[in-house]
């Protein structure tokens, strides 16, 4: 535990309770629709939930009864309708399982509900759908490997990463609905100090989450159905922190998109944002002692030092107003860039970006595509700001209503309406 979470933690509860899931991430809806979350399930989790304390027994409802009627479809025949349930379930018995910072018995059953519910996705959908283990340092990476299930030639592969609060699971509606229709391959990992991996005693110090991104390369190299040359990185929330740690350490990533990005420091993040951040981030690095982990990791975690050492293509997707970083420090980590890159900056939204959440994940999947491709390796800076009724301001990613008074670091830039 933490201080602000011992004293604070009632505040959080309570919002909870007057404000559904948005009192955590401002219109996070859209973004929780576009990861696999049924509209139907979120109102009915919040028709039961008046207090964050009971947000566990919300999930473990709720995904049970999903999980039923999955199982009624399949012992019916209807498989296509049985791997959408269980997609449903799948993600909120992961969900009931994120819940617990610690290696609680209850955390180990809900986790072993979410892998028998994405052994029937496997068995019965239209997509290859696999849990693996992929050995690291002593321990195990755990993971879902999201293939079609014909394919003539090698694929390109993206490799999905979760934010601190997110679960692989999340990332099986998106694998299937943006990555594979964009021609490649996908897996979506926990690696570090996240879910199954941490459930099994591999915890996140400041600079193995990368490390384990090479071992999930080496993974995917050893694959015949992958091209080795071809293998980028999709990361969400921390992990876009993590996949731009990566890009600078293991140069074999071809590219890699990111969104609702950490491209500051975790100041807000571990210190001024609702405590459970922090609380989870302990647990996930095996911290009892908040001092110790301020001192020798939170303090320490920035990309800005990295950016010099990166040399693929880099995509960067940000809320305007994202309440865990603050703008001004995306716009100055993205000068610091020297390697192909791209940012779009959505006008009115917060971290989620919720109000485009389906748009930027179709369009990180369609550039890692063109990546892929080589599209940008001749060199690239695009900056966008992308007006929340349409319009696109190109060449400049900085807020209109800034008139030109760009703070230090952030030099103006031409802009045209588009």
């Amino acid at each position: 535990m933490t201080n602000r979470s011992d004293s604070q933690g009632w505040i959080l509860s309570a919002f909870v309770g007057l404000g559904g899931l948005d009192a955590l991430h401002p219109e996070s809806r859209g973004l929780d629709i576009e990861l696999g979350y049924d509209l139907g399930d979120l109102e009915l989790l919040e028709d039961r939930v008046k207090a964050g304390s009971q947000l566990s027994k919300g999930w473990v409802e709720v995904a049970a009864q999903v999980q039923a009627r999955a199982a009624f479809y399949e012992r019916s025949g209807f498989d296509t309708t049985a791997a959408s349930l269980y997609t449903r379930a799948a993600l909120m018995w992961a969900k009931a399982s994120y819940t617990f910072f610690s290696t609680d018995r209850r955390k180990v059953a809900y986790r072993q509900f979410a892998d028998e519910c994405t052994d029937r996705i496997g068995a019965l959908g239209a997509a290859i759908v696999e849990r693996v283990e992929i050995p690291f340092e002593s321990k195990t990476l755990y993971a879902i490997l999201h293939l079609p299930r014909t394919a003539s030639t090698p694929l390109p592969a993206a490799i999905l990463v979760p934010g601190i609060d997110m679960v692989k699971e999340a990332y099986t509606s998106p694998a299937h609905r943006r990555f594979l229709t964009a021609g490649m391959a996908a897996i979506a990992i926990e690696g570090p100090g996240q879910g199954a991996t941490r459930l099994h005693g591999l915890t996140v110090d400041l600079t193995n989450y990368e490390r384990a991104i090479s071992a999930v390369i080496d993974f995917l190299e050893a694959r015949p159905d992958i091209d080795a040359g071809r293998i980028g990185v999709y990361g969400m929330s921390m992990g876009s922190y993590w996949g731009l740690r990566a890009a600078a350490h293991d140069r074999r990533l071809r590219a890699v998109a990111t969104a609702l990005g950490c491209y500051g420091d975790m100041e807000i993040i571990f210190n001024r944002a609702h405590p459970n951040f922090k609380r989870n981030y302990m647990y996930m690095s095996g911290y009892t002692d908040e001092a110790a982990f301020d001192r020798e990791l939170g303090s320490r975690m920035n990309v800005w030092d990295l950016a010099d050492r990166i040399d693929c293509p880099i995509f960067m997707g940000f809320g305007e107003f994202d309440e865990l970083t603050p703008i001004e420090d995306t716009l100055r980590f993205y000068e610091l860039l020297r390697s192909p890159k791209e940012l779009c900056v959505f006008e009115q939204e917060f971290h989620p970006i919720g109000g485009v959440a389906a748009e930027l994940m179709q369009f990180s999947a369609n550039w890692l595509s063109r990546a892929f491709q080589g599209a940008f390796d001749g060199g690239r800076d695009e900056r966008r700001y992308m007006r929340r009724w349409g319009a696109v301001q190109v060449g400049d990613a900085t807020p209109p209503w800034w008139s030109g008074a760009a703070p230090v670091g952030v030099p103006a830039r031409p802009r045209r309406e588009s």
